[in-house]
């Protein structure tokens, strides 16, 4: 079988494994949950008690002689965009998937969902540089493009810039878009550009872990290395010093990203290689219509 045939095959997979999600479950909630852009015009009705004054269309009120009000609809079209960290990180997974496996999965539940909902899809690709932007249009082959892109793309660089690619992000949309961010979050500050992002877009974070990354097992020593810089460190992990050490280092990483996020209003979703990602996913969604349904008064 050639490199064509096989790549063709496991982007069918995919959807297929996929396909389910959205058609039960995924795709409702996310139909629900995210807004369009604004409101457009349609027609207009007489006035009635209650109505809002200042939706008065006072040319039409003139030429009848009566009080008309304008009546609005919600511009339901979006423009979604997955970000993708594809570092040299995202490769590792100690159980049966890796992060960026995992990242391509949730990418593709969340772009056949806007698929579904007929909205634009686009993704970029990034690690300490934007390796590769696709911009947002229509249709399932476009869609099937992006996630193709996802899982197969060969990134040049190693590192992670998350700081780098949201000013890439503030730069090209010029129009608010719901933008999934698919990273492990291990990257220097990027606190001043997401400020920027959370304020324009509706921005959700996706932390894709391990959980050899938060917890060493005692195994001896170990030869650890990054794979974002190839620095290696000779660790003893039967030692409970060195695992509490690393521990505190890792928690105090991941409490930093999330107190980032919280800070900037930025939704989290925490996901994980040795766990199911809907659970997780659904939750979120769930978690959005509940906060929509107070906000509305529903």
């Amino acid at each position: 079988m050639d490199g064509a045939q096989e790549i063709l095959q496991k982007i069918r997979r995919i959807e297929l494994r996929t396909r389910r999600l959205v058609n039960t479950a995924v795709a409702g909630q996310y139909h629900s949950v995210f807004r369009g852009r604004g409101m457009n015009y349609e027609d207009v009705r007489p006035y009635q008690p209650g109505d809002d004054t200042r939706s008065i269309d006072w040319n039409v009120t003139a030429r009848s002689g009566e009080p008309h009000v304008k009546i609005y609809t919600e511009e339901r079209e979006l423009t979604v965009l997955l970000a993708v960290d594809v570092s040299a990180s995202g490769l590792f997974g100690s159980r049966s998937a890796s992060k960026r496996e995992i990242a391509a999965e949730v990418a593709a539940v969340l772009a056949f969902s806007a698929i579904h909902n007929s909205d634009k899809v686009g993704a970029l690709l990034f690690t300490s540089e934007v390796e590769l932007y696709i911009p947002p249009r229509k249709g399932r082959q476009h869609a099937l493009r992006a996630i193709r892109e996802i899982v197969f793309h060969s990134p040049c660089g190693t590192g992670t810039d998350i700081g780098n690619m949201l000013d890439f992000v503030n730069r090209v949309l010029s129009r608010r878009a719901v933008v999934f961010l698919l990273s492990d979050f291990i990257s220097g500050d990027f606190s001043k550009p997401l400020a920027v992002t959370a304020r324009k877009h509706d921005l959700i974070a996706l932390r894709i872990e391990d959980p050899v990354e938060a917890q060493l097992p005692d195994v001896g020593w170990i030869t650890v290395e990054d794979a974002e810089t190839g620095e290696q460190v000779e660790l003893n992990t039967s030692s409970r010093r060195t695992r509490q050490e690393y521990e505190s280092r890792q928690k105090a990483q991941r409490t930093g990203v999330e107190r980032l996020l919280r800070n900037h209003r930025v939704d989290l979703v925490s996901l994980a290689t040795d766990a199911d990602y809907f659970p997780a996913l659904r939750a979120f969604f769930k978690l959005r219509e509940r906060r929509l349904a107070v906000r509305t008064g529903a």
